[in-house]
């Protein structure tokens, strides 16, 4: 997962204010013995401190799936959408941590049928 920062936002005097970010990733889906390549891009708005001190970030996206049938799952079909929140904070210098909500569905893209995920995750970081 890569998150960059977008030249659009608004900051006080203060350093606080609202940013604009693009986070994208690349990876592998598994579920029972089905294994998926999923890639994602999600634009979104950053509140907090300009030097990433602390910030929420929201935002909402698309992701393709290589397959979209699982044993047990079905995402009924390639195309996803996403919706993400973030709450993170610089610990030392670069150093970073966060907790990430992040759900993928088809938004019923495909009928009524289509299954989504919740992810829960916790983020090291590091800013350059």
């Amino acid at each position: 997962m890569a998150n960059w920062s977008l030249p659009w936002g608004w900051y006080s005097d203060s350093g606080w204010g609202i940013g604009t970010r693009l986070m994208g990733s690349v990876g592998a889906l598994r579920a029972s013995d089905d294994t998926a390549f999923i890639a994602t891009m999600v634009p979104g708005v950053v509140l907090g401190k300009k030097d990433g001190w602390l910030s929420l970030e929201v935002g909402a996206g698309v992701a393709l799936l290589s397959i979209h049938h699982f044993a047990n799952q079905e995402m009924g079909g390639a195309f996803q959408v996403v919706g993400d929140i973030a709450l993170r904070a610089k610990v030392y210098q670069g150093f970073g941590v966060g907790y990430w909500f992040h759900h993928l569905s088809d938004a019923h893209m495909y009928g009524d049928n289509g299954r989504g995920y919740d992810l829960h995750m916790i983020e090291l970081s590091y800013r350059f």
